[in-house]
């Protein structure tokens, strides 16, 4: 039997929506799956360093749990992406959530292949040397290469 293949797309560049391309990434590999994840978009701002400027907002976000019900005019005061951030950094230490640079390694370690789009990269004028190491880079054509025989493909 041949190994299966999950391939990812990671569109979102987020504090919350930066976590779920990672957690099933290194989920499927530690399955056996072999796994690649293509960043476009905002979605590159997962490659990067340095990760403290990933933020959640709750504007817009009517499913994220507040400790209180907050009005949209509430959410967009200053300071409150800020608290929603902390909030959010809280809850996943307390749960013993990983953080983001230890899901990366996981990732690496189980060779799950990220790769990112070459055309956003030049886009958004980016430099190489913003990444993490082992990213690889590449056009859509490439991916869609491992998607289309690929036995899971998500849009995340």
């Amino acid at each position: 039997m041949d190994e299966k293949k999950l391939a990812i797309i990671a569109t979102k560049g987020t504090l919350d929506w930066a976590y779920p391309p990672l957690i099933l990434a290194s989920t499927a590999a530690a399955l056996g799956y072999e796994t690649q994840i293509f960043f476009t978009f905002y979605g590159l701002q997962v490659l990067r360093k340095d990760l403290s400027h990933l933020r959640v907002s709750p504007l817009g976000n009517p499913a994220m749990p507040m400790p209180v019900p907050m009005p949209n005019l509430v959410q967009i005061l200053p300071g409150m992406e800020a608290m929603a951030t902390m909030m959010m950094k809280n809850k996943m230490k307390a749960k013993g959530v990983a953080s983001l640079e230890d899901l990366r390694e996981l990732c690496i370690e189980a060779d799950v292949r990220m790769i990112a789009c070459q055309m956003t990269v030049d886009l958004f004028e980016f430099d190489k040397s913003d990444f993490i190491d082992g990213v690889e880079y590449g056009g859509a054509a490439m991916f869609f290469e491992f998607a289309g025989e690929s036995d899971i493909c998500l849009y995340i």
